[in-house]
This record gives C-alpha cells, sequence and structure tokens, in this order.
C-alpha cells in the first residue's frame, strides 16, 4: 500500500483554540516577541518542541495505574530498570527527571574547568551544563552537516579527522570523556552511523576517553539505521539500539523524546566509580536511586515508552508524517534542511530572509511570522540558540540558522499538516517583508528560554 495510516487509533481529544490575528499579534507583544513566553493556549499548532509533549498510548496509561509509590525499590522502578538494561545492557541505570538532570549531574561529576568535550554536536542545555561548569562543548560535526542542501544519509556524523586531531592536541588530561548525540538535533535531525559511532569509540579507546552517548532520539537513530545503513536491514530497532549502546561507556536521555512520556530520564554508566559519584550528586538533586525525582507511574510508563518507540510499523509512521511536510516544502521551493530529520523539519533560515543578516537573527523573524500567520509556534536553532563568544566578548554567529518544527509524537493528523503548509506558505511568500530582531534583554545561560526581542 502507498498510503502510510496511523498506527493506531485516537480515543481521546484535546480542543485548540483559534486566535484570531489581531488576538496573536497582540499576545506576541506581550510575550516580549518570544514565542517561549507564550501561553501554550494562544498556540493554535505547537510544535516548539517533541520534548514531553507527545500523546501516551493505551498500554502507557494503564501500567501508570500499577504505579508503585514506594520511596525505596519500588517494584515501577524494577520494571524502569530491567527496561533500559533490555535496551542498553548498560550496568548502573540512575533515573533523573528529565535529560538535563542527567547533565547536569555528568557534568558536575567529571568536569573541571578548562576541560573539553568533544561531540557532533551539543544541544542546548548539554552545552550549557558543560559551560556552567568552566569547560568547552567543543562541536566537530562532519563537512556534510553544515551544507544544508546536500543530500546524504548520515550527516549527523563526527567528524573522525577533527576527533583524532583534537585528542592528539589534549589527550586525555584535558578530555574527561567524549559525547556522540544521536540524533543530531542540533544539525536538523540528522541521523549517526553505526560506522562513525563504532570509528568514535575506537579513536577515543585509543587515549582511555570514555564515550558518552546522548541518547534521546536513540529509536529514530536506528530506524535511519535500518532503513540506509548496509548490514542492518534485516535487524529489529532493538537489535541495533543495543549494538549502539554497546559502544557507550554511559548515556544521557531525556524520556521525554523516545521514551514516549511526558516526563523522566536517566543517567547511566558501566563505571563503578562513575556510577557512586553520580549516585551521590543524584541523591541531593533528584531523590533516592531508584526514583531519581520520578513517580513510580512516570517509570511505567517510561518502560513501556522505550519499547514502543522502538516498534518498526510507528518509526515508519512517525518518519512519513516529517517526509509529508517535507516533500511539500520542496515542491514549493522553500528552503529546508536536506534530507528530512527524524523528529522535524529545519526550515534554512539563512537562506529563507537573505536579507536578514545573522546578528539581526533570521530565525526569530520567521518564528514569529509563522505564529502571527497562523498561530505556529517553532523554534529558532541559530545565533539565539548557539552563538559564541570571541575573546574580545562579541557574538559569533551560529554556522547554521534554523527554525525547527519540532512533531510531538500521536498527537497531530494530516489535516493539521496541511494547515501548517498554508501557513508557511504565507510566510514564503511574503518573506521580504520578514524583519530582523535585537535582543533587549537576555540571561546569561540559555538565553532563548526568556530574552526579549524587538523588531528592527
Amino acid at each position: 500500500m502507498k498510503t502510510i495510516i496511523e498506527p493506531f487509533r485516537i480515543k481521546t481529544t484535546e480542543p485548540i483554540k483559534l486566535r484570531t490575528r489581531d488576538e496573536r499579534a497582540e499576545a506576541l507583544k506581550a510575550a516580549m516577541n518570544n514565542v517561549f513566553l507564550l501561553d501554550a493556549e494562544d498556540c493554535s499548532i505547537d510544535l516548539l518542541t517533541d520534548s514531553g509533549t507527545g500523546a501516551m498510548s493505551t498500554r502507557q496509561w494503564a501500567a501508570m495505574m500499577m504505579g508503585d509509590e514506594s520511596y525505596a525499590g519500588s517494584r515501577s522502578w524494577k520494571t524502569f530498570e530491567k527496561t533500559v538494561r533490555e535496551i542498553t545492557g548498560i550496568k548502573h541505570v540512575l533515573p533523573t527527571h528529565q535529560g538535563r538532570a542527567a547533565e547536569a549531574i555528568l557534568a558536575a561529576t567529571l568536569l573541571r574547568k578548562g576541560d573539553i568535550v568533544p561531540n557532533n554536536s551539543h544541544f542546548d542545555t548539554t552545552r550549557a551544563n558543560i559551560e556552567f561548569q568552566g569547560a568547552i562543548a567543543l562541536n566537530l560535526l562532519c563537512a556534510d552537516g553544515l551544507d544544508t542542501e546536500k543530500e546524504a544519509h548520515f550527516k549527523g556524523n563526527m567528524d573522525i579527522d577533527k576527533l583524532k586531531t583534537c585528542l592528539e592536541e589534549h589527550g586525555s588530561e584535558k578530555i574527561p570523556f567524549c559525547m556522540v548525540t544521536v540524533t543530531n538535533n542540533t544539525g536538523g535531525g540528522q541521523p549517526v552511523s553505526m560506522e562513525n559511532i563504532r570509528q568514535i569509540k575506537q579513536v577515543v579507546s585509543a587515549y582511555d576517553i570514555p564515550l558518552v552517548i546522548d541518547a534521546c532520539r536513540f529509536a529514530e537513530n536506528a530506524y535511519f539505521i535500518h532503513e540506509n545503513e548496509p548490514g542492518y536491514g534485516d535487524k529489529s530497532l532493538l537489535e541495533i539500539a543495543r549494538e549502539m549502546f554497546s559502544y557507550g561507556d554511559a548515556a544521557t536521555m531525556s524520556c521525554k523524546k523516545d521514551g514516549m512520556s511526558n516526563i523522566g530520564g536517566f543517567l547511566i554508566c558501566n563505571d563503578d566509580k562513575w556510577a557512586e559519584q553520580f549516585r551521590n550528586l543524584l541523591i541531593l538533586r533528584e531523590g533516592f536511586p531508584t526514583y531519581g525525582g520520578l513517580a513510580g507511574r512516570d517509570l511505567e510508563a517510561i518502560a513501556i515508552g522505550l519499547m514502543e518507540a522502538l516498534e518498526y510499523d510507528y518509526q515508519v509512521y512517525r518518519h512519513a508524517t516529517v517526509t509529508y511536510l517535507y516533500d511539500r516544502l520542496i515542491e514549493l521551493g522553500v528552503p529546508v534542511v536536506r534530507p528530512a530529520g527524524g523528529h522535524a523539519v529545519f526550515l534554512d533560515a539563512g537562506k529563507f530572509l537573505p536579507h536578514v543578516p545573522s546578528d539581526q537573527y533570521p530565525g526569530i523573524g520567521i518564528v514569529n511570522s509563522l505564529y502571527i500567520e497562523g498561530g505556529v509556534r517553532g523554534v529558532e536553532i541559530g545565533s539565539v540558540m548557539f552563538a559564541q563568544k570571541d575573546e574580545n566578548g562579541d557574538e559569533i554567529p551560529s554556522p547554521l540558522e534554523l527554525v525547527r518544527l519540532a512533531f510531538p509524537r500521536r498527537v497531530y493528523t494530516q489535516s493539521h499538516f496541511d494547515y501548517l503548509i498554508e501557513i508557511i506558505t504565507e510566510a514564503w511568500q511574503h518573506r521580504e517583508q520578514i524583519p530582523g530582531y535585537r535582543i533587549t534583554y537576555q540571561p546569561e545561560f540559555l538565553r532563548h528560554f526568556t530574552c526579549h526581542f524587538e523588531e528592527i
């Protein structure tokens, strides 16, 4: 069959409020032109993030009723631990309330000022937690990943030559661990090949440097490997995931993505000493090691969701929703990151608004235009989120200026995407009228969440 349908039926619905254009413009003004500061009920189609915004299955809701809320050693903890071990094969499992908590514990226990953490691309909270410790979050994305128009299967890969150069220059004295993010959210939701993960592991092992996997979209990455990497077409997604994790010494995970839940995460490792350090800080910040800031019902829902994310039919549907929007934007000539990513469509804001320079944040212009035109909330993935500072404190723009339209899991139907296509088309046809923005207020870390903008 050519038509790919949702592998589920809808049992419960949630109303969407449809604001007028004038109401949306007023709401954006009140939010200081930052869509993060909007009320969710003022957004008709909310594609701000795929993190914790999905719909849970009947099996997950049923499992939540079995939640054991005992403080220590609950049945729900045992179910969660068994599932995570079954997928990852990693020895020590520590639950956290979400992924950034796992990142914070990892960074606080292992990093010192001046340390360097290589990655294919660090996403926002990973980078912020590393920099908060005075360390350097180094991106070593392959050249293909910086070319938004190139068609290649694994544009999320790390540049192995750059990694070797980094290790030769700094060694294990300055690099306590290396990371790889699957899929590469910063670079357009692009996957990382198994061969690349294997090569990274081989290179860092020569220096006795551990490899940490940022695994929040591990199931989507496994699907890309199944579809596009030779030798994996006959393997199940679970088998592919197990091999991915076999190259990691540790992993962080936001279960709000491929855990298919609304909250939760974990930090896992094989090293006993690391586990003791992690556990001590977990108790201080998150809770006892068998609940880690989560209710027993959350642990139950995550255990089910992790396995549901590895169901092949679900991933076929998930990818079809992304490519449906992607293909139609390509037909319209709208500049997007090619090929389609795993969890989102990424508009190339630099090419969409060539008249708006990076220091006027073209991604913010597009995000705000989509909201005013149709109540669509996306997010800028560019110089607001990822600009660096030079030695004089001047801003260095991000190498990519993107707008991410992230798809909540099992939430929207085809008519929602048809509406989205109309709104993007409207913005594209009137792109010359979209202004740049300047920042009028910003915090020191993760400024994109709360900073204020004004039109230029």
